[in-house]
């Protein structure tokens, strides 16, 4: 006999709609199983098999390398534009980008949702992207959440949180201590604003009085919706590919806080970087929030990616092998800038 409880319902939980939730979203995670995975959604925990990735990946002396995030204010946008099945990309790539910064694999990944009503065609509509994320980071969706919380979430909203685990062989790990001035950086393009930065677009753009679905001109005729709903990209498979053939000695996740916050973190001590702002391919988008909000370049470089989603930091003499390795492998990938001898931590020149 199934579950169900009157009481609770008529408290504003309906159990038996997270049942056709789940229905709904098992072809969904079905798309996300890859060797290691040994259990189904529906227990209470996922189970997975390290040795067997081990003896795969030929890793002797594993670590585990975690991250966890979530969508932010841009889940906003997706309540205003009622579209429910890219935000799971954003969701997945935040947490999976972040541990590809230290040379890790992604294998696993936890989704959590909490709403204000369990509606199952959106919770399902949300699992899609959460799976497509998957699917492109390589990890496997073995488990997750779904919070129906009446009265503390508006029925018609939610937040979507995430979790990722993979692995790296200990001599593998990249170290930001083998960088050093001469070295250069090379940039992967983002797909738009990502996933952070949120509440000063919505500041800038008054979002909740304007029409988001209108054509915009200076965004070749696409909505400013359309364009800020864009999914984070993924940098995993090229990322991995990379690391296969080159020495790879720092990597930078583009997220809050923008180049001034996070290209030092793949930077040791007594080194800066040396950015080309002329080389800087720059999103239209981003020449848009600059413009309505009047938004100093400074700022603007220290709040969003700038259209550049991840930096990797190779020896000169491995950049142009690195450069052909990431085009091959689908990045549109250019020099940047380099590694000069200073603590200023970035330079934009």
């Amino acid at each position: 006999m199934k579950s169900y409880s009157e009481a609770y319902k008529n408290a504003g939980v309906d159990i038996t709609a997270g049942y056709a939730a789940v229905e709904l979203m098992k072809s969904h995670i079905a798309r996300t199983v890859v060797p290691g995975v040994c259990d189904k959604i529906g227990g209470f925990g996922g189970i997975f098999d390290l040795g067997l990735v081990m003896e795969k990946y030929g890793v002797t002396n594993p670590l585990l390398v975690s991250g966890t995030d979530g969508v932010g204010t841009k889940l906003r946008i997706a309540f205003l534009m009622d579209k429910h099945d890219t935000v799971g990309i954003d969701c997945v790539a935040m947490c999976v980008n972040d541990i590809i910064c230290c040379g890790a694999r992604p294998l696993v990944f936890l989704d959590y949702i909490a709403c204000g009503k369990n509606v199952p065609e959106k919770i399902a509509a949300i699992v899609s992207g959460v799976a497509d994320g998957c699917v492109q980071g390589g990890c496997a969706l073995v488990g997750g959440e779904t919070a129906e919380m009446p009265g503390f979430y508006p029925e018609d909203e939610y937040d979507l949180a995430g979790y990722a685990c993979g692995i790296v062989d200990r001599g593998r790990v990249i170290d930001k201590e083998n960088v050093k001035p001469g070295d250069v950086i090379l940039a992967l393009p983002s797909s738009g604003v990502h996933s952070n930065g949120f509440s000063l677009v919505r500041k800038v753009f008054d979002i909740e009085n304007r029409d988001i679905k209108a054509p915009v001109a200076e965004l070749g005729g696409r909505s400013l919706g359309e364009v800020l709903l864009t999914p984070t990209k993924i940098y995993v498979k090229p990322m991995l590919a990379l690391m296969d053939e080159v020495g790879v000695k720092g990597v930078s996740h583009i997220t809050g806080g923008g180049f001034y916050e996070n290209i030092p973190r793949s930077l040791p001590a007594g080194c800066s970087a040396k950015i080309e702002r002329a080389a800087v391919k720059t999103l239209p988008i981003f020449s848009l929030i600059a413009k309505v909000g009047g938004i100093s370049e400074r700022d603007m470089f220290n709040t969003f990616n700038m259209g550049v989603g991840m930096t990797v930091i190779v020896a000169r003499e491995d950049a142009d092998r690195a450069l052909g390795i990431l085009r091959d492998n689908g990045e549109d990938a250019y020099l940047l800038g380099e590694v000069v001898s200073s603590d200023e931590g970035v330079i934009l020149a």
